[in-house]
C-alpha cells in the first residue's frame, strides 16, 4: 500500500511532466544515499530541506511547510501547556530527525525515550501510553488528530514558547519540506520546481486535506 500526502504529490509532479511513476520502500537512514547512488531519482517523504542535507543532495520544492509542534493525549494535564517550558514527562519522536535531534533536547527536565523507527510508531507510543508527549511536524500530527480524536495538538508557533532556533534562516530549512535529488541533477529538479512553484500554500493545504481524509487507521 503506497498513499498519502508525498504519493499525492509525487503523482502530481509525474503527470505534469509525463513521467511513470515507481514507488520504492525504503528505511528513513536509506533515502539519502539510495538519491545519492542513483537507487531512486528522488526521495519525496518529509525530509526538511536542511543545510546539512543539501550538502549531500540538492532540493526541489518546499512542497509543504512543516510547523514543529507536539502531540499529547487530550486527558493529560500537558494538554493545556502554552509552550515547551510546561511540558514534562517522557518523550520521543521519529530517529534522524530535526524533531529528535535538537527540538526535544530544548525542553528542560524531560525524560528523553530511545526515537521510534516510524511516524506510526512514534504516534503509537503516545497512544498505548508508553511516553507521555511526542514531537512531529504539523501534517502529521494532524493526521494522527483525524483518526483518534483523544489526541491534542500543542502548536506554540509565533510565541515565545516555540521551539528556538539560531535565525529565521534556520527556522525555514527545518519547516520547508522538499524533494531530494542526486547532486547536480538541475534537470530533473527544475522539472520538479516548475510543477511546484506553481501551487501556493493553500493548494498544498488543500492535497493535504486529502490525504487525511483518506488514510488508513494506524
Amino acid at each position: 500500500y503506497a498513499n498519502g500526502y508525498d504519493v499525492m504529490m509525487a503523482k502530481k509532479i509525474c503527470e505534469a511532466n509525463g513521467w511513470q511513476l515507481e514507488i520504492r520502500k525504503l528505511d528513513w537512514d536509506s533515502l539519502v544515499p539510495a538519491v545519492q547512488t542513483g537507487e531512486i531519482d528522488c526521495a519525496i517523504a518529509g525530509q526538511s530541506m536542511t543545510a546539512d542535507r543539501d550538502e549531500l543532495v540538492d532540493f526541489a520544492g518546499p512542497y509543504i511547510y512543516a510547523s514543529i509542534v507536539c502531540l499529547v493525549q487530550k486527558d493529560s494535564a500537558l494538554a493545556s501547556a502554552t509552550g515547551i517550558s510546561q511540558l514534562t514527562g517522557t518523550c520521543t519522536s521519529q530517529r534522524g530527525t530535526i524533531w529528535y535531534d535538537t527540538c526535544l533536547p530544548q525542553i528542560p527536565g524531560i525524560e528523553l525515550q530511545s526515537p521510534a523507527d516510524s511516524a506510526p510508531a512514534m504516534i503509537m507510543a503516545l497512544e498505548s501510553g508508553m511516553v507521555d508527549f511526542i514531537c512531529t511536524d504539523l501534517p502529521t500530527a494532524n493526521g494522527a488528530v483525524a483518526k483518534n480524536p483523544n489526541l491534542v495538538v500543542l502548536n506554540f508557533a509565533g510565541t515565545d514558547g516555540d521551539f528556538q532556533f539560531a535565525d529565521e534562516n534556520e527556522r525555514a530549512e527545518n519547516v520547508n519540506i522538499g524533494v531530494s535529488v542526486k547532486k547536480g541533477n538541475s534537470e530533473l529538479q527544475k522539472a520538479m520546481n516548475d510543477v511546484l512553484n506553481a501551487m501556493t500554500e493553500a493548494d498544498f493545504n488543500a492535497l493535504m486535506d486529502q490525504a487525511i481524509a483518506v488514510q488508513p487507521a494506524i
